[in-house]
């Protein structure tokens, strides 16, 4: 079920209160393909990490609640990345084996 802008926000921000509170050790990006961004390429456990996606209903909704994130609650990451059919967003705790890019 593909939720609200509003509701993806809703429910990443209460995620990271949850497993965290410190908004500024996340990071917030945007993918097509979840598997191999947040687990692959971020080196994101599945079963030993905090983490988080939703899908937005378009990509510019999307990119929109990353922008959120990065503006309003100083996560990293950063704007611009993905593509046209980056309609996932996902949210997780940066550790050391994590890699920020």
């Amino acid at each position: 079920m593909i939720k609200s802008k509003e509701i993806i926000i809703e429910e990443i921000e209460s995620y990271i209160r949850t497993y965290g509170n410190v908004f500024t050790k996340w990071y917030v990006g945007i993918t097509s393909d979840i598997d191999q961004r947040l687990f692959s390429d971020h080196n994101v456990s599945k079963d030993e990490q905090y983490y988080i996606w939703r899908r937005a209903k378009t990509s510019d909704i999307a990119r929109e609640i990353e922008k959120h994130f990065i503006d309003v609650h100083k996560t990293k990451g950063g704007p611009g990345g993905g593509d046209n059919k980056s309609d996932c967003v996902y949210a997780y705790k940066i550790i050391e084996s994590t890699k920020k890019y």
